[in-house]
């Protein structure tokens, strides 16, 4: 039944229409669209002393990850609209998504098991306010949205308050980047679809219960989510208990032009609170093979800042930079297991050979984690996503390279190369580790 559903999925959208053929002025009462996004991976063998069971293997590996979505939105009334994402996710990671920190497939984390299943992505209910004047009094109050990924066609006042309540993906409103965000058209490493150290709400899907309230103009945007965060760390089942189980995300964002080229400054900031275990009192239970359940209590919280810039430096080329910290006491719960975070890099467009609807990017990844951190992986202690049995620490470092070409107006082909060294942290089992992927998104 799901090969089924997938089959006919991956035929409405290679010959539904483009969204160049679309009325560009139009409006919509209902809007259904959709993607199909496939990544196949292959990594050689590497040279490594030792293998911990949460190290990525030695031995040449390659994966596979498969990723669908309907997008289904109606118009409720003035200002008022509901969205609906039935997704289907299957396949996996290398080495089952461990013993990278800086993981090399995006998609890998909305896959909670290898054979495909279907489940409610996202459903939310999103009322605008508009704070300018009426539309048929001055449409320059106005900009017009384009049918898009849950995203009606109409007529948007430029100044309003938004507020969204339901199951979301938070990092759709909060650290978006023109040219490093999305893993399905951009660049496919964890540390660059966001600031590596926001340990971002999210179940092993990567979506949760949330409250967005946003104020948006042409100059300045200001965020604010309150969300739901898992019962355990990367667990698939949210905490109910919100006064104590809970994480707030906070962003200022200042949209500007230097000599005409857009740019856009983004501050994050976030609190997680939950039942977290520490770091350090761990140790101190253990010296050897130390425990982070075992020291799991309410009261705990995790908190970080993050910046991220992005400027578009000609016609055809943009870069960005992010920076981002977090405290590194208590234990990552829910994205991946980065404290500090530094990515920078370019992306060009495909214009002067004639191709403007492809890109390449390049770009660098340098990922670390706390004292408290490394020292509990160094006793042989496990998060999620890393423990090698003991650590040699050194920052993980990565460069990912891809070209994007469009070879119809709703399918995408890219091929990428990642290089990555000190891959969870341990230069002991330095590499480099040497990745290369074939992409396929189709979208109508």
């Amino acid at each position: 039944m799901i090969k089924n559903i997938l089959f006919l999925l991956l035929i409405f959208c290679v010959n539904f229409p483009s969204f160049a053929q679309l009325d560009s002025l139009k409006t919509e009462r209902f809007t259904i669209h959709a993607q199909t996004t496939v990544i196949t991976q292959y990594k050689p063998h590497f040279l490594a002393p030792y293998t911990g069971d949460n190290s990525l293997l030695t031995e040449e590996e390659h994966a596979t990850s498969l990723t669908s979505t309907l997008f289904i939105g109606a118009k409720l009334w003035k200002g008022a609209s509901f969205f609906f994402n039935p997704e289907i996710a299957g396949g996996s990671g290398f080495s089952k998504t461990l013993g990278i920190a800086a993981a090399p497939n995006g998609e890998t984390f909305r896959i909670g098991s290898p054979a495909p299943n279907i489940y409610v992505a996202r459903a939310f209910y999103r009322q605008i306010f508009g704070l300018g004047n009426d539309l048929h009094s001055s449409k320059d109050e106005f900009f017009h949205n384009h049918s898009d990924f849950n995203q009606l066609a109409n007529f948007e006042p430029k100044r309003h308050i938004a507020i969204t309540i339901g199951k979301v993906s938070i990092a759709d409103y909060f650290d978006d980047n023109k040219y490093s965000h999305d893993p399905r058209t951009q660049f496919m490493n964890w540390g660059l679809m966001s600031n590596g150290a926001w340990d971002y709400p999210a179940n092993t899907r990567g979506y949760t219960p949330s409250i967005v309230l946003e104020y948006i103009s042409p100059t300045h945007e200001l965020r604010y989510g309150f969300s739901l965060i898992p019962l355990v760390a990367n667990g698939p089942v949210m905490n109910g208990n919100f006064s104590k189980a809970n994480s707030n995300t906070l962003e200022y964002v200042h949209n500007h032009a230097i000599k005409n080229r857009k740019g856009a400054i983004r501050i994050l900031g976030f609190y997680t609170m939950g039942q977290m275990g520490n770091y350090q009192q761990s140790i101190s239970q253990s010296l050897v093979n130390p425990s982070i359940e075992s020291t799991r209590v309410y009261g705990r919280n995790k908190y970080g800042l993050g910046i991220n810039i992005e400027q578009e430096l000609t016609s055809n080329l943009g870069a960005f930079l992010r920076a981002s910290w977090n405290d590194g006491k208590n234990e990552t719960w829910a994205f991946t297991e980065i404290d500090r975070s530094l990515s920078a890099g370019l992306q060009l467009n495909g214009k002067p050979w004639k191709r403007e609807n492809d890109y390449i990017g390049a770009a660098f990844v340098l990922s670390g984690i706390s004292k408290d951190h490394r020292n509990y992986l160094a006793a042989g202690g496990k998060g999620f996503m890393l423990g090698d049995g003991k650590l040699k620490y050194a920052n993980e470092q990565l460069v990912e390279l891809y070209y994007a070409a469009r070879v119809r107006d709703n399918i995408f082909i890219t091929g990428d190369y990642q290089c990555i060294i000190n891959p969870g942290y341990n230069s002991d089992r330095k590499g480099p580790i040497n990745i290369f992927s074939l992409k396929v998104h189709l979208r109508m």
